[in-house]
């Protein structure tokens, strides 16, 4: 397993990472728990040294898991997420300085580390990010050596400036295939800052391994059957054309070249997975690849043009 910096925060992490969203059941079905203490024993035979959590996955039993099963000994990273309220009906975005400091020190306590790797603010609002207060506390718990490194995840361009403005040194993000431009359009400034890149939903929840077909339905509490209408599915599912060409050598499947993709990216520095079995974890590790060029300059190009002829903005 190859590893990349963290920007220029000092943090080396795994090129890619263990996202524990999947594993938690929430937005899916259930994983038994001794599959979850699989995948995570797994990921750390393959040589994956970063795991991606949040306090609100599964009510923070994800970070509970994690802690019990993850050595504090500098080799292996956790980033984790705040400010999502669980214990509220419905549960509610919070980015005030009492809750945040509360959900830190349960986050230490589950994870079992004095010193968290990285904390990401979770999907926070324009006004959370400039009004400052969230920031400050993130920054002042790095500068006391609470915190090695801190951040934002974010869903657009917009929030990623916003952030980086503030003085975030870590932006996770959906980056894939089909969901390219917002890291597109913060290149520039997240190169300049020094910005580590962690890019999810590399799979579009599975859209990208291409074994869908075009009437497929989801269960009841999978929150793909909320993502996309019957028609945008079929428009996706279609638009998977464009990767087939990809396919040949050492590229067998949608699913490698969908992860080649992210990691030929060299602002990426880890491509968080989400496995829900150890089956799934060895096909996604085995088909990333090896090394560069995961997908050779001229591939990326030609797969471009194919995406902007089927509609995918770039």
């Amino acid at each position: 397993m190859r590893r990349r910096p963290l920007g220029d925060t000092g943090l080396e992490v795994s090129e890619l990472g263990l996202g524990t969203w999947g594993l938690s059941g929430d937005g899916y079905s259930a994983v038994s728990e001794a599959e979850q203490d699989r995948v995570i024993d797994r990921a750390r035979a393959l040589g994956i040294t970063l795991f991606d959590t949040s306090a609100s996955y599964a009510h923070g039993a994800m970070e509970t898991r994690l802690g019990a099963r993850l050595p504090d000994d500098g080799r292996v990273r956790i980033a984790t997420r705040i400010g999502t309220d669980r214990d509220s009906l419905p549960p509610r975005k919070r980015f005030d300085v009492p809750f945040l400091r509360e959900q830190l020190e349960r986050s230490r306590d589950r994870l079992k580390r004095s010193v968290l790797d990285i904390v990401l603010l979770h999907n926070p609002s324009l006004s959370a990010l400039e009004r400052g207060d969230a920031t400050s506390l993130l920054a002042e718990e790095q500068s006391q050596k609470r915190v090695l490194a801190w951040g934002a995840s974010i869903s657009s361009a917009e929030l990623g400036r916003a952030a980086i403005n503030r003085g975030a040194r870590v932006l996770a993000l959906p980056h894939n295939c089909f969901h390219s431009a917002e890291l597109n359009l913060l290149e520039g400034e997240a190169r300049s800052a020094g910005v580590g890149i962690l890019a999810h939903s590399v799979l579009s929840y599975g859209l990208l391994c291409g074994h869908w077909s075009s009437d497929k339905d989801f269960p009841e509490g999978d929150h793909r059957a909320e993502r996309w209408t019957r028609d945008e599915l079929r428009r996706r599912i279609r638009q998977l054309d464009a990767l087939r060409p990809l396919l040949g050598g050492n590229v067998l499947t949608l699913r490698s070249s969908a992860l080649r993709f992210v990691l030929s990216n060299t602002l990426v520095a880890s491509a968080l997975i989400g496995p829900r079995s150890t089956l799934q974890l060895d096909q996604l590790v085995r088909e990333a690849g090896k090394g560069p060029p995961y997908l050779t300059e001229d591939a990326l190009r030609a797969l471009s043009a194919r995406l902007l002829q089927v509609g995918v903005e770039l």
